[in-house]
């Protein structure tokens, strides 16, 4: 994979954002609001055997992966604070995943995740955002790594059609 020479510009421009100040029980209000209409628990919240949202486990990882042509098979990952999840990452680098749509390790996000639609997000909202993940009860929650396309799967997915 190619690095991206603009990650430590924006990791750097990010961490003056005022994240810490939306910290508060008005910022994780807020950002529960925002991760509701951004629908996180649409792929980030595992399904229970009968197809319905286990909201039991927060947003520990989905249970459906996507395969993209080109890109390969991801599973949609662990938003809570535990070490399965975001718990090792900094406010930081959340942000940067969000707006820039690359992880700490340098991976792209796969095309699934509307980071380009995030990237636009005011300091406030996503600072509120991120409060709302840090003060999730930490769950385990490990999903399968990426897989290629045409690679056995290690859990179920869907292929995603891309227009020609």
């Amino acid at each position: 994979m190619k690095s991206n020479p603009v990650l430590p510009a924006c990791a750097l421009a990010l961490a003056g954002l005022p994240l810490a100040a939306a910290a508060g029980s008005v910022g994780a209000e807020r950002g529960a609001y925002l991760a509701r209409i951004m629908d996180c628990a649409g792929c980030h919240m595992p399904m229970g055997p009968d197809g319905a949202p286990d909201a039991a486990a927060g947003l520990s990882g989905g249970t459906f992966g996507f395969e993209v042509p080109g890109f390969g098979i991801v599973w949609p990952p662990n938003l809570t604070p535990d070490e399965t999840g975001l718990g090792s990452w900094s406010d930081a680098e959340i942000a940067a995943a969000l707006t820039t749509g690359v992880r700490p390790d340098g991976r792209e996000l796969a095309p699934v995740m509307p980071w380009r639609g995030y990237a636009g997000m005011e300091p406030d909202d996503l600072g509120a955002l991120i409060a709302f993940l840090r003060a999730q009860p930490p769950v385990p929650g490990q999903v399968p790594p990426p897989a290629a396309s045409g690679e056995d799967a290690a859990a179920p997915y869907f292929t995603v059609a891309m227009p020609q």
